[in-house]
């Protein structure tokens, strides 16, 4: 693939960094800001610690709109503006109430960027590298994951009392950093032809990403499928898009029932309840990111080979045995280590199913005239799920029995199995516009 294209989706992936970074970054400062607040648990699951995810749900169902009249790249700086100032406020806020406000600030730029980003990546590609591209979101979500756990680790201890404010505001250097870069690359190709009816600028932005035959081939493609689209709905819910609508909504909805924001979100908290010490666990949190940006290369390296579908099988074969053995660890209150080994392996079965999976097929599965909406969807069914499970938190981790819990998850781990079984298409190795023919043409006219 050509330099500048990778260029462009490493950039514009950063987002997905920011997105990681800001999601984990308050479990380190978790137990100190209840601490110094002495806030009720369900005051601090549903302020401190999930206001991000509801600016997140707010930020995924209301990003469709900039993306698609905006535009992406536009979408995509403003992006960059909302975690540098949930940054700079989070780690400046003098109160619960102010707090929970800029973390919510900063939640929109991670629902808004769960929009923009694979959007513009998917459209800037092609059938061939489509899966490995849109990765590299994930990728940079999974590092900037890790980067959290690490910042946290070195930060802790660092400003006393106050050490969970360096934890937060850290954020703004990569906010800004991002935010720079991300106004030099190009406007998506098929924002161009479909919203600004340029086909000359689409022309030139596809001249940088392939060589000048395949640009004027995929032009076409794109034209065409305009033409052949021009009668069909623009709303989403028109009822022609059904079937993309309920797939989006299926793996939004599995990925979040598996538990994963909820052991990411909890997770010193969680093993220090598996018996590890308070510095132990925030050490130990380490080896979560690190696991999750590892197997993350695994999925980098298979999307396109192997394909979503079979990700998906391995993933969801790993969450049900890793789920059940962290459940019968507790239960039988097994070691420290031993835990810990099956939470690994669950976050390995979600880097290589789910979490390499699920950004990409959602970009995948809408059409071009309908995609920025489709996308907010999924997503926003994603965001939900994620603000409800953290809502719940702080209660379930101090109201029930970890291996209950646990047991919970794998039991909708199942289900995920039967839905990649039954209901999810392949879409290895096909262009945008022919997935257009075969998930809503062919579809709608069943």
């Amino acid at each position: 693939m050509k330099n500048k294209l990778f260029y462009f989706a490493v950039t514009v992936s950063m987002a997905g960094f920011l997105f990681g970074f800001d999601t984990v970054v308050i479990s380190g400062a978790n137990l100190p800001i209840k601490e110094l607040w002495n806030t009720s648990e369900w005051f601090h699951g549903t302020f401190i610690m999930s206001m991000a995810l509801w600016g997140t749900v707010v930020g995924a169902l209301l990003a469709g709109y900039p993306t698609e009249k905006l535009g992406r790249k536009t979408t995509l700086i403003w992006i960059g503006a909302l975690f540098f100032i949930s940054a700079v406020g989070s780690a400046l806020a003098p109160d619960p109430y102010s707090f929970s406000f800029f973390r919510f600030i900063g939640g929109l730029g991670v629902g808004a960027s769960s929009i923009a980003a694979p959007t513009y990546i998917s459209e800037i590609s092609n059938a061939k590298n489509r899966g490995r591209l849109g990765v590299l979101y994930q990728f940079n979500l999974v590092f900037g994951i890790l980067i959290a756990f690490i910042s946290n680790y070195l930060l802790n201890g660092v400003g006393g009392d106050n050490d969970w404010r360096w934890m937060l505001g850290i954020e703004a250097v990569p906010a800004l950093l991002y935010t720079i870069m991300v106004i030099g690359v190009p406007k998506s190709p098929r924002w161009l032809l479909l919203h600004k009816n340029d086909p000359d600028e689409a022309l030139r932005v596809l001249k940088l990403t392939s060589s000048e035959e395949d640009a004027k081939a995929l032009l076409k493609d794109i034209q065409d499928d305009q033409n052949k689209s021009k009668e069909e709905p623009t709303s989403i819910f028109s009822g022609k898009y059904n079937f993309s609508l309920l797939l989006a909504f299926l793996i939004a909805f599995f990925n979040q029932l598996s538990g994963i924001n909820f052991i990411l979100y909890y997770a010193p908290e969680i093993l220090e309840k598996a018996g590890f010490a308070s510095s132990d666990s925030l050490l130990s949190s380490i080896s979560i990111g690190l696991v999750n940006l590892i197997f993350t290369f695994v999925g980098m390296y298979l999307i396109d080979r192997l394909g979503r579908k079979q990700l998906m099988y391995i993933g969801s074969f790993g969450y049900i045995i890793s789920l059940l053995m962290v459940a019968y660890g507790f239960y039988a209150d097994a070691s420290a280590n031993i835990k810990l080994v099956f939470i690994l392996m669950f976050i390995a079965s979600h880097a290589v199913g789910q979490g390499t999976v699920i950004w990409v097929f959602i970009s995948e599965i809408f059409p071009n005239k309908v995609r920025a909406f489709g996308q907010a969807w999924g997503c926003g069914t994603h965001w939900v799920f994620a603000a409800i499970i953290t809502l719940l938190g702080a209660v379930l981790i101090n109201s029930f029995e970890p291996y209950i819990v646990f047991c919970f998850f794998a039991f909708f781990m199942v289900l995920q199995l039967l839905f990649t079984m039954f209901l999810m298409p392949e879409t290895k190795g096909v262009s945008l516009e022919e997935l257009h023919k075969v998930l809503v043409r062919k579809k709608g006219s069943e």
